[in-house]
């Protein structure tokens, strides 16, 4: 199969093993000479990083590099990262890595023109509309993991430091300019890093399947993502070097993303006080999180679960698709419960408080309260 393609939707995609060659004539179809370079502490120091940095350089963009981004980034990394952007002079920013490295660098280009302070632009009603659309810096995408999708997101979850609370930076125009998806910049991910990105791509496409919200267009990509994870997501993990399922599972992550413009759910609304408060990995936590809110919300959606079921060849129905995701996240090496995260002795009604906060809780099939969220939530600890 030739799995290289330019795709217009839901932005300029460029996708194929090897693309990243392209990085330098990216940069100036979006306008960008003096780029910045956005990623983790971890992939700073990592080949990919250095090369990408290599071919900017030959290009004449020079190689600048920003680093100093947590797992889930704060406002902290996000004050750091302008300041870099500023003193550098750049016009542009290369978002690069896995959510976090991708969630900061849209922030810093969403951030550099603007006058008022981050969390103004918080994803509450129209606030996206204080911004200066002419302010906010391209930006070109570039993932080195396939789950979280962020890459093709008008949004970042950004974490408050001082409240411990995951919040949502949302605009239109944060939605990067281009994006390359290069499987082979995943090919070296570890295994637990392949499991829990490649689980987050899945939970981000049964939230959106299952949420009760209008949007056929969604709920079609959402159900193929689920097949393009369960075909490949095993064999990616088994073999890290099969670029053919690194490649699927980019496109899944792609899918996953688009398709929550339908809504997310409770799986979403628990992992994000989570992670917020105990920095666990949030596709990880997702995965934990997910059989509990399956039956959380079977009387729901056990009609289209059957659906999805019969299109992904998995006999049983609901109770057959929910052993399919419980022997799915065993053979991954995902724990059962909060606890195998090292998450001990949970602060349950911070959870539940956050939980009922977090944006996602108006896309779940079931109304959550203060009452069921809480029992959801003993079912994971």
């Amino acid at each position: 199969m030739n799995m290289i393609a330019n795709w217009s939707y839901p932005t300029a995609i460029r996708f194929g093993a090897g693309r990243i060659s392209e990085i330098g004539e990216a940069c100036k179809s979006a306008g960008i000479t003096r780029p910045l370079l956005i990623t983790d502490r971890g992939l700073g120091a990592m080949q990919i990083t250095k090369d990408t940095l290599t071919l900017l350089e030959a290009a004449g963009l020079g190689a600048a590099l920003f680093c100093d981004v947590d797992p889930n980034p704060n406002e902290k990394n996000v004050t750091a990262g302008l300041v870099a952007y500023k003193d550098g002079g750049h016009d542009g920013v290369i978002a690069f890595g896995g959510g976090s490295g991708l969630d900061l660098g849209k922030v810093v280009a969403f951030m550099a023109g603007q006058s008022r302070p981050l969390w103004d632009f918080e994803d509450i009603g129209d606030w996206w509309t204080r911004a200066d659309a002419d302010a906010i810096a391209p930006i070109i995408a570039v993932p080195t993991t396939a789950g979280t999708g962020s890459e093709v997101g008008r949004a970042s979850v950004i974490t408050n430091s001082e409240t411990a609370e995951k919040k949502i930076i949302f605009h239109p125009k944060i939605l990067p300019t281009i994006v390359i998806c290069d499987p082979e910049l995943t090919v070296g991910m570890p295994n637990f890093i392949t499991a829990g990105t490649g689980l987050d791509a899945f939970a981000h496409c049964v939230e959106a399947y299952c949420s009760p919200h209008y949007h056929p267009m969604s709920q079609g990509i959402a159900l193929e993502g689920m097949r393009l994870v369960k075909d490949h997501l095993p064999r990616a993990y088994n073999d890290g070097t099969d670029l053919e399922a690194r490649a699927h599972m980019m496109s899944a992550a792609l899918m996953g993303a688009t398709g929550f413009q339908k809504g997310l759910g409770a799986i979403h609304a628990l992992s994000h006080p989570i992670g917020a408060i105990y920095h666990s990995h949030h596709g990880t936590t997702n995965a934990v999180c997910m059989p509990a809110v399956l039956q959380f919300n079977k009387p729901a959606i056990t009609g289209v679960i059957e659906q999805a079921a019969r299109y992904l060849d998995i006999s049983g129905g609901f109770d057959g698709f929910c052993a399919y995701v419980a022997d799915l996240n065993a053979s991954l090496g995902i724990p059962k419960t909060l606890s195998g995260l090292g998450i001990e002795n949970p602060d349950i009604d911070r959870i539940v408080a956050g939980a009922l906060k977090d944006p996602s809780t108006g896309g779940n099939p079931i109304e959550m309260t203060p009452e069921n969220t809480r029992a959801l939530l003993l079912n994971i600890i």
